[in-house]
């Protein structure tokens, strides 16, 4: 059979990585189209993946439309070159009406409910969509709710076992506290008109959090000159081992909290409007501490008190139990592209 999975972000990338060898080792094509967005060409580098990669990610509602025409037009071709058996991409956004168009079944996995220009362009046409049980909205059209969460398809135990050796290389000893801060560029179709820390509670955070142990920042936009110092300096497909170790994580990312949530690392989450497995992991397995913009002071002082009182086999054991209650994703979106739009169990 012939597969085509469509990146649009590097977190896109981590959620196929494991069944892209698989579906390939036994004797599958797979071709993989991506964006030039963030660190996705170096990601993707590192693994040794190869990613076709066109379109740039871009700022604004206009560089976001003139992508969406360039991207559908540049796979159109592709895909009537290829002849894809089945095409599968995380929210869809470039290939769920090509698929339609050309009769090809496209699965569309997906957990971001706020991404309303991205579904509506993606949802109407998919074969199938595949959200979370605790995606916060409804859906009109075919769809499944599985019991899992996207990092689950690479953070799962079965894929991933953290290198310990990272922390030398970033100058901590194994019993050190240090926390690893996310600040996103707030320039995706999803976070137009949304906002998140300002640049003086970035500051003040770090100030608070390096009383603790050592800070370490990875950043989408530009960063004050104060906090330039704590930028992270390291190989991307690192970034996970370095979580793992983590006594906190802290910022604007969902994504990057619920990885640390399965690997068994606290995380404080600030953003407008949240998501709904964030919400989950506050609310079944007090893991991740939602707050909104408004909310930057508690925030704050949420991620001064689990520090303060750090109890590193506390948080590792609700890790434990979240991927026990949970399945294996990637296991799962292996069986949706062998077998088709079946339920996950």
């Amino acid at each position: 059979m012939n597969f085509l999975i469509d990146l649009q972000h590097p977190a896109h990338l981590h959620f196929f990585r494991n069944v892209i060898p698989r579906l390939k080792s036994q004797g599958h094509e797979v071709l993989i189209t991506g964006r030039d967005k963030d660190i996705l060409v170096e990601l993707a580098h590192n693994y040794d993946i190869p990613v076709k990669i066109f379109g740039r990610a871009r700022k604004g509602v206009i560089h976001l439309g003139m992508e969406l025409i360039y991207r559908q037009w540049r796979l159109f071709k592709l895909i009537r070159e290829f002849k894809p058996d089945v095409m599968m991409a995380v929210a869809g956004t470039y290939i769920s009406l090509l698929g339609k168009l050309q009769r090809i079944p496209t699965y569309i996995f997906y957990d971001t409910e706020t991404a309303t220009i991205s579904n509506f362009i993606a949802y109407p046409f998919a074969e199938c969509i595949y959200v979370p049980q605790c995606y916060r909205k409804k859906i009109r059209w075919n769809h499944v709710r599985y019991n899992g969460y996207h990092e689950l398809a690479y953070l799962h135990p079965n894929y991933f076992k953290s290198d310990p050796s990272i922390l030398e290389k970033v100058g901590v000893k194994s019993d050190e506290l240090y926390t690893l801060v996310r600040f996103v560029g707030w320039g995706s179709a999803h976070d137009i008109g949304r906002s998140g820390l300002t640049p003086g509670n970035k500051i003040r955070a770090i100030r608070e959090l390096e009383k603790f142990g050592k800070v370490f920042i990875t950043s989408e936009a530009g960063l004050p000159p104060e906090l330039e110092k704590y930028k992270l300096k390291l190989e991307v497909t690192d970034i996970h081992s370095l979580m793992a170790h983590a006594a906190l994580i802290f910022g604007e990312s969902a994504t990057m909290v619920s990885e640390g949530a399965v690997m068994g690392v606290p995380g404080v989450y600030i953003d407008p409007v949240g998501r709904g497995y964030t919400d989950e992991e506050e609310r079944e397995y007090g893991i991740i501490y939602n707050f909104t913009h408004k909310q930057q002071d508690q925030a704050i002082e949420k991620a001064i008190s689990i520090l303060s009182g750090y109890q590193r086999e506390k948080w590792r054991d609700i890790g434990k139990r979240i991927v026990a209650e949970k399945i294996d994703v990637s296991d799962m979106i292996y069986n949706i592209a062998i077998n088709g739009s079946t339920v996950p169990r």
